[in-house]
């Protein structure tokens, strides 16, 4: 096992030095030196005394949040349960907007462990791409054995706390609704292809059509950004390929407000025409008209349980604790049985 004294002989530092930097230390040092002993205790692989964690944590009172855009519904119900536990515990919320970007998700990251913040929270959706998954986990591997905490929200490669939406149970309950009114022909708007939260909500919907004796195929399902603008797009495109579609499942429901503009738009109406559900249930969705049927996920309780993991007593935190965000079907006005 790694000693700080093999940390401080690869970095080429004194076992001083090396112990300022892994324990969070306030006395500034320059970032080649930082960097230098931070590699090393990921190429060591050094766990550091419980003891020093504690004092390193001690004086550390903010914490990271991690999101795609929290100017989004979806993140912005989030986000209201993770200000409410901070504000609660006497934490103040440090916001990174990542707008998707891998690349800056990473920089944020390290700016946020420059900031000695007590926890890091990526509340943002995984991604498909193992080079980048990789280095996030050994980045959070190395923020974490300097003192940190970390928990996430979402399906992501890191192995520690987690609240985990029930996203793929979401997309069954969604899909099985409309065969059960009676739908066959059903079109899908998922959100960006190389997200882990589309490819669960798919899973859901596929496993739901094949109980129902059916299978949607990938001409029937078109991405879009999760946002209004780019779901009134792919309704569009849906409609344009499949004119015979009497249901379309948005997987998230500003993807649903967009698909209402664009049948509104063309002459048609929900759900005489076109039955539509969307997914999340956030506030917009009984503010539209006709009120979205979606399914519901308990967003701000998301982000309460999430602060709540990452302000855990660090006598608390051996054991990674994993917590599911169950989905729940809520019916209102934009479904209903197709024509005859």
């Amino acid at each position: 096992m790694a000693t700080l004294a093999d940390v401080a002989r690869r970095a080429g530092v004194s076992p001083a030095t090396a112990s300022r930097i892994i324990n969070g230390s306030p006395k500034p040092v320059t970032e080649g030196l930082r960097e230098r002993v931070l590699a090393a205790v990921e190429e060591l692989q050094y766990v550091p005394n419980a003891h020093a964690q504690l004092l390193a944590r001690s004086h550390r009172s903010a914490v990271g949040v991690i999101v795609h855009d929290v100017s989004d519904p979806y993140f912005a119900e989030i986000t209201k349960g993770l200000q409410r536990v901070a504000t609660e515990n006497g934490r103040l919320v440090i916001i990174c907007n990542s707008y998707r970007d891998p690349d800056k998700e990473l920089e944020y990251v390290e700016l946020l462990r420059a900031h000695q913040v007590a926890a890091i929270i990526l509340a943002g959706s995984g991604y498909h791409d193992e080079s980048y998954t990789t280095t996030l986990d050994n980045k959070l591997r190395v923020y974490e054995a300097t003192g940190g905490r970390v928990a996430v929200i979402g399906r992501h490669q890191h192995a520690g706390d987690a609240v985990v939406p029930a996203n793929t149970t979401g997309g069954h309950l969604a899909a099985t609704e409309l065969y059960e009114l009676g739908h066959t022909r059903i079109g899908v708007i998922a959100g960006p292809a190389h997200l882990t939260t589309t490819t669960d909500r798919l899973a859901g919907i596929q496993q739901a059509a094949a109980e129902h004796g059916h299978t949607i195929a990938p001409t029937h399902i078109t991405y879009a950004d999760f946002d209004p603008p780019s779901g009134a797009t792919a309704t569009a495109r849906l409609l344009e390929a499949h004119p015979d579609i009497t249901a379309i499942a948005a997987l998230n429901d500003s993807m649903a407000v967009g698909a209402l503009r664009h049948l509104r738009q063309a002459g048609r109406t929900a759900p005489g025409d076109i039955s539509l559900i969307g997914f999340d249930d956030m506030p917009v969705a009984q503010d539209v008209t006709p009120t979205l049927t979606t399914v519901r996920l308990p967003l701000a309780d998301m982000g309460a349980r999430a602060m709540t993991l990452a302000l855990r007593p660090p006598d608390d935190t051996a054991t990674p604790q994993i917590e599911e965000a169950g989905a729940t079907l809520v019916r209102r006005e934009s479904t209903a049985p197709p024509r005859r």
